[in-house]
């Protein structure tokens, strides 16, 4: 896959205060990666660098190929930020806000009719469209800052605390908009968020940031098996009856390191995701398998354990 965000030692000091720190990053092409930390990790100084609006003291940031000290015009032309304290101009109504968006971007008259249409749709504003921003909820203004970035319709979209401040019904709204326009308009997303449950249901891969450094940075399932599993994948499986022969059947396969009971489940330590020869070994000994998964970690858990590490 294609390098969207890319980071080689990437630095910043201020007022001899290193607030990141030889950050090297990289996230691919269609990513909703999680970008986690607490206040003063670094994530909104990393963010900033990214887009070009601050300098880094030593290092490199790229989009997309594109040096964000050098090429910051490139950068910003297919780059779209959300951050944590928007604003638009309360009155103007929110096609109005979205036009002069398009006209800053140097798009002509046409397209920013089309695109203003089709992003306040997308992000379900139609019917708002000529009302003033000033009596927008919260959560309409960040589904209006989302419809704002869609207007260039970048490559890559940077969101700062997108659920700031919203009820919970507009959060799972939100983020079932962010993953759905991930997808549709084959956008990479950067999600930089406190909130751990709402990052864990649509992001792929994980970033955790703690003064200025990367701590840890993979797929969700195996940042938990590094964490809690030794690096192992943990199968947990349920029998209609267990067994000593099928417990038996299960350790000979291989790849199976250890099976335990705990209550009524089986739990099965393996190198590799052995699912289907596990079914296979049960149904072969004549076993009947209710239910079988792999073994899932919160990450509030990963994050926890990772950062009092630090």
């Amino acid at each position: 896959m294609q390098l969207v965000v890319e980071t080689v030692d990437l630095t910043k000091t201020y007022d001899n205060t290193t607030v990141v720190n030889k950050l090297n990053l990289s996230i691919e092409e269609g990513d909703i990666f999680g970008f986690l930390g607490p206040n003063g990790a670094g994530k909104t100084t990393t963010i900033l660098m990214l887009l070009g609006l601050t300098e880094p003291t030593s290092g490199v940031a790229r989009i997309c190929g594109y040096n964000s000290t050098r090429e910051p015009l490139k950068v910003k032309s297919i780059s779209g930020y959300v951050p944590e304290r928007i604003g638009f101009y309360e009155d103007l109504t929110a096609r109005h806000n979205l036009i002069y968006t398009g006209r800053l971007n140097a798009l002509s008259e046409e397209t920013i009719r089309k695109r203003v249409d089709e992003s306040l749709d997308i992000v379900g504003l139609s019917e708002a469209a000529n009302q003033r921003v000033q009596e927008f909820s919260r959560g309409m203004k960040q589904r209006l800052a989302i419809a704002d970035i869609l207007i260039k319709q970048p490559k890559v979209a940077f969101l700062d605390e997108p659920t700031s401040g919203i009820d919970p019904e507009g959060v799972k709204e939100m983020l079932d908009l962010i993953a759905k326009i991930a997808r549709e308009q084959k956008m990479t997303v950067i999600l930089s968020s406190h909130q751990l449950h709402q990052v864990q249901q649509i992001c792929n891969r994980v970033g955790i940031l703690a003064k200025g450094q990367m701590v840890v940075e993979g797929p969700l399932d195996q940042l938990g098996r590094e964490a809690f599993g030794g690096g192992r994948f943990r199968v947990e499986l349920q029998l209609a009856e267990t067994t000593a022969a099928l417990v038996d059947c299960i350790k000979r396969i291989e790849g199976v390191l250890s099976v335990e009971r705990s209550g009524d489940l089986l739990l099965v330590s393996c190198l590799e995701d052995l699912r289907p020869q596990i079914a296979r070994a049960i149904v072969d000994k004549g076993g009947l398998l209710i239910q079988m998964k792999i073994q899932s970690y919160a990450l509030e858990d990963i994050y926890m354990k990772y950062f009092t590490e630090v």
